[in-house]
């Protein structure tokens, strides 16, 4: 059994067709991580809401969607609405709560995962409330990609109610579809995640990610290949040395041009508390400067 979590700022009709609206939809997970500096448990987790937290700062409205348990800790949704996101479109099941441990190395890029325990997410099926299928900007989070499916289906479906967007999108009649993924549903459901990526604006994924999902060790190489599935940009997560950004030629074969290629460097730190979420966090603040600015 699953139902809404009662929000004070709910959303009016109004409200979720701001031209500047960003809908985020994935995972909230409950953490617990060890780093070489410390190790703490219960702490707020999930795509989804490390996404929507980076694209508050935009200062654009941003409306969560997801599913939690019984024992999510009423803290972490408060801290959520303190930022301003709404929650209108999370559930609550009776069931427990999405959770992962895991340890990190060193070096602080490598990983140990302990535990993943999928609990509410096994038989999750996403519905968007009406009031906000007509976000001009969906975020597709981390998280199957039969559920990012669910939502660009309900979302697309929807826009044609929702004509004045401040993203530019030349399909016109169709919300911004920015996607993520990781290497799970690249080797468990890879048929469905090419559905994704003919449907989507926007495709995200990390440079290990990338060549393995296009076979390929060349980077440059792999952006070409991820946007002849689909996407008109990619972007090509590298970590600690910044991104890589892919867009599709107006007409003709791709080539390598200030139009069709950038990059850009990582601020650098001399010093890393936490690197959970870092992947989710950069989707979400790239969504909330799109929204922003109305540029695509």
């Amino acid at each position: 059994m699953t139902s809404p979590i009662p929000n004070p700022q709910s959303l009016s009709a109004e409200a979720s067709k701001d031209s500047s609206a960003i809908l985020v939809v994935g995972t909230i997970a409950i953490d617990n991580v060890k780093t070489p500096q410390a190790s703490e448990v219960n702490l707020l987790g999930g795509s989804a809401s490390y996404a929507a937290l980076a694209a508050s700062y935009s200062g654009c409205p941003v409306h969560l969607v997801g599913i939690i348990g019984h024992d999510f800790p009423s803290q972490h949704l408060a801290m959520l609405e303190n930022h301003g996101i709404t929650l209108d479109g999370i559930e609550r099941s009776d069931g427990a709560s999405f959770s992962w441990s895991g340890e990190y190395h060193e070096n602080m890029n490598d990983r140990t995962t302990h535990q993943v325990a999928i609990n509410v997410l096994e038989n999750w099926q996403v519905k968007i409330p009406a009031d906000l299928r007509s976000a001009p900007l969906v975020v597709l989070a981390n998280m199957s990609p039969e559920n990012q499916m669910q939502v660009i289906d309900q979302c697309e479906a929807a826009s044609s109610s929702n004509p004045q967007s401040a993203i530019s999108n030349p399909r016109s009649s169709s919300p911004f579809l920015i996607a993520d993924t990781m290497d799970l549903w690249i080797n468990i459901a890879n048929e469905r995640l090419h559905d994704v990526l003919k449907r989507v604006d926007l495709f995200v994924i990390n440079e290990g990610e990338a060549r393995e999902f296009v076979g390929t060790s060349n980077l440059i190489l792999a952006g070409q290949r991820l946007l002849k599935k689909g996407p008109r940009h990619v972007v090509i997560k590298l970590g600690e040395f910044g991104a890589m950004l892919f867009s599709a030629p107006s007409n003709g074969p791709w080539s390598l041009s200030e139009d069709t290629f950038f990059r850009c460097a990582a601020f650098p730190l001399t010093e890393v508390a936490d690197p959970t979420g870092a992947g989710d966090s950069f989707l979400g603040a790239l969504a909330g400067h799109l929204a922003a600015t109305g540029k695509s």
